[in-house]
């Protein structure tokens, strides 16, 4: 995926790109109850599911062993990842563009974005919290920019607004001094 966005930045540029720690991935065959001890000890909320040369081949997460277990009274020590993982979710490569990705995450409804390398090899999964960490400035310049236009806008009001409170300081003083 490409942009013209000059701000562009690449999944692998990021800072938690290679602060990440290694996805927590499993075979297809393994039972929901091992994934879930696992998840539980590193405080992950998702397993990559991968084939033998480390492809995705699908992500469970908190929410799939909640609805698709729980919910349904089934036996987490029966069930295996590939009954209740989600097949063939969305994979970036580590190449491609954050901005482009923040979108397709937002305007698509999903939480966990495994991330591969030019082999499609797992590298890394991003959650929206991470994509929150690079736009966070730029929300805040935004708000800033925002607040100075208003302000610009409406200099008369302030002025105005600014004298009658300048005005009612002076005159506590002056009459306090009395």
């Amino acid at each position: 995926m490409q942009t013209d966005n000059a701000y562009a930045m690449r999944l692998m540029d990021r800072p938690e790109f290679a602060s990440k720690p290694q996805p927590l991935t499993f075979s297809p065959d393994t039972l929901v109850t091992t994934a879930a001890q696992a998840m539980n000890e590193r405080n992950f909320g998702s397993v990559v599911v991968v084939d033998p040369d480390n492809r995705v081949l699908g992500v469970a997460t908190e929410r799939d062993i909640l609805r698709k277990v729980v919910a349904r009274n089934a036996d987490a020590a029966s069930l295996t990842l590939e009954e209740i993982m989600t097949r063939d979710p969305r994979v970036a490569r580590e190449t491609d563009e954050v901005i482009d990705w923040l979108r397709i995450m937002s305007n698509e409804r999903f939480r966990r974005l495994p991330v591969v390398d030019e082999h499609e090899r797992i590298k890394a999964v991003f959650t929206q919290g991470d994509f929150v960490s690079y736009t966070w400035p730029d929300l805040i310049y935004q708000a800033k920019e925002l607040a100075k236009a208003s302000v610009g806008r409406n200099y008369p009001i302030w002025l105005i607004g600014g004298g009658i409170m300048l005005y009612s300081i002076l005159m506590v003083i002056v009459v306090s001094a009395m």
